[in-house]
């Protein structure tokens, strides 16, 4: 389908925030995408940073990050678990983004002198990204961050008022994400709140054509009908959403709901028969799996869960297809240097180190790394976890005793991890950077291959693959100059690209490997990463021979 015939639904929310817009949208498209339809999902922020990638995981969350290297919201990674697609940075933008692409423009003189405003100059670039992302797709649904109300997202719904009027009835779908609360006092439902924000809406000048109703009881028949005629839609565009035992049920869900229905007459899309046969099935065993496993997450920024939402999300993955339930128990890395290990992770199956930044608690994490490898214990070490992988078995094995990374001690004698000042990005251009360079737009971010090595762990885990493609996030690179001590020592680079260490691995050791990406970016409920379902068969192993 050309540009001029992509068709689009909107997504916005009202009454208060994190209601499920993300995952409402990616439960639709899934159901879109399985009829046949080319779908992709575009998610809008009103804040003003230029993207997230310099936010803290307890202000915003997980970074995600695509192929093409942007450091984009998370609810990207929620729309590529659905899909099973590649995203781009053309899928995700921000305030921040939109003002400097239009700033650029007027100092160009782009705009031929003219006085720049939010409209038109602004709503245009943002229904011009609209469409841009739309391109070569039969639909496009776009989420639009925030809530109804928030003075800094009118531009944004102007924006898709403005759509709505240029490209008709046929091609655009206002879809409107509400609560329904449950007052325990009244003992039932309120429809005012959703009411409320639905007459804001309209003051702005955008009628929803369906209502997605997040509820903790069954809306009963008479309600939806009030809410239908008090907000002006068709009785079958009231959907109830109701708190699901996994996000991976709501497609589901939603089909139970008829929701294609209303789209399909919304949009005219004809008869649609959405083939949901394996999706059905690997939910069924998220919800009742057959085996169970633990797992110790071993991190810092726990008590935030969604910095590692796509981490956790890909164990989930990972255990429905093994039809086994992994229990993560989360491990505070100080908690260790306080207790020790035995403590700890002597009932885990498996032992999982996280990527993150900073020098606290990385004592704590290498304990639980010397002691998975000692005991045998399965390990994973993602990013951070594979370079303190390697300063741990520099430190006790290698009897390097200052064995260290650049980014704690900048001045340090052996830095097994170190800066380097020049790399190529994910589009091929050479980058440089220094201990000075502003942390936005510095790290070696986005797609990248991987050499395996010949009868390595790592080439087994990739089905005898040559050539892996994973993500990145990081700054600091292992250092070549102590591969050789490592490798007469029993711990093997088994993964290179242009040079780098990217995957390292211990001869010996039932299951041990490091990767310096970030596989759980690539992880989808119906394609778990290979990484990350290795460990996670490995950890079952471990666990069913006791």
């Amino acid at each position: 389908m050309s540009n001029q015939n992509t068709k689009y639904i909107f997504i916005t929310g009202g009454v208060l925030s994190s209601l499920g817009k993300g995952i409402s949208a990616a439960s639709i498209s899934t159901l879109l995408k399985n009829v046949g339809f080319k779908v992709s999902i575009l998610k809008a922020d009103p804040y003003i940073n230029v993207d997230p990638g310099t936010m803290s995981p307890l202000e915003h969350g997980e970074v995600f990050v695509t192929d093409d290297g942007a450091e984009t919201d998370l609810d990207l990674g929620h729309y590529e678990r659905f899909l099973d697609e590649n995203l781009t940075q053309a899928n995700n933008f921000t305030t921040g983004r939109v003002y400097s692409s239009v700033i650029e423009k007027e100092r160009r003189g782009d705009y031929l002198g003219k006085t720049i405003q939010v409209i038109p100059h602004i709503v245009d670039e943002i229904a011009g990204r609209i469409k841009e992302a739309g391109r070569g797709k039969d639909i496009l649904i776009v989420e639009i961050g925030g809530t109804v109300g928030d003075i800094e997202g009118l531009p944004f719904l102007e924006a898709i008022r403005s759509l709505r009027a240029e490209l008709g009835k046929r091609r655009t779908m206002n879809i409107h994400l509400t609560l329904v609360p449950f007052i325990k006092a009244a003992g039932e439902l309120k429809t005012k709140p959703t009411q409320h924000s639905v007459q804001e809406l309209r003051r702005i000048g955008i009628s929803p054509d369906m209502l997605i109703c997040r509820s903790e009881y069954p809306l009963p028949k008479e309600l939806k009908n009030k809410l239908a005629f008090s907000c002006g839609v068709e009785r079958n565009s009231v959907i109830e959403c109701l708190d699901a035992k996994t996000i991976y049920q709501v497609p589901l869900s939603f089909l139970k709901e008829n929701i294609l229905v209303p789209i399909s007459e919304a949009l005219d899309l004809g008869e649609l028969t959405p083939h949901m046969d394996e999706w059905d099935i690997l939910v069924k065993r998220v919800i009742a799996p057959r085996d169970e496993l633990k797992i110790a997450f071993v991190g810092k920024y726990l008590d935030l869960k969604e910095s590692y939402k796509s981490l956790t999300e890909s164990l989930i993955h990972a255990g429905a297809h093994l039809n086994a339930k992994i229990n993560i128990k989360w491990v505070d890395s100080e908690m260790i240097e306080e207790k020790g290990c035995e403590e700890i992770l002597s009932d885990v199956d498996g032992i999982l180190v996280a990527g993150g930044f900073g020098e606290r608690g990385v004592v704590g994490k290498m304990e639980a790394i010397r002691y998975a490898r000692e005991n045998k214990i399965p390990y994973l070490g993602i990013c951070l976890g594979m370079q303190l992988a390697m300063i741990e078995f520099a430190r006790n094995v290698l009897n390097i005793e200052d064995a260290n990374s650049a980014e704690f001690n900048a001045t340090c004698k052996n830095p097994i991890i170190y800066l380097i000042d020049s790399f190529m990005d994910a589009s091929g251009q050479k980058q440089l950077r220094t201990f000075q360079s502003p942390l936005g737009g510095t790290m070696r971010l986005g797609g990248y291959e991987c050499e395996t090595k010949t009868n390595s762990l790592l080439r087994s885990v990739y089905d005898g693959a040559k050539v892996i493609r994973e993500r990145h996030r990081h700054r600091y690179e292992a250092n070549p100059a102590y591969r050789e001590a490592f490798e007469s020592a029993g711990l093997i680079v088994s993964g290179e690209s242009e040079g780098l260490i990217e995957a390292v691995e211990l001869e010996g050791h039932p299951w041990f490997l490091g990767v310096q990406f970030h596989p759980e970016f690539t992880s989808r409920l119906t394609n778990p990463n290979k990484t990350i379902l290795a460990f996670s068969k490995a950890a079952l192993t471990q666990r069913q021979n006791g």
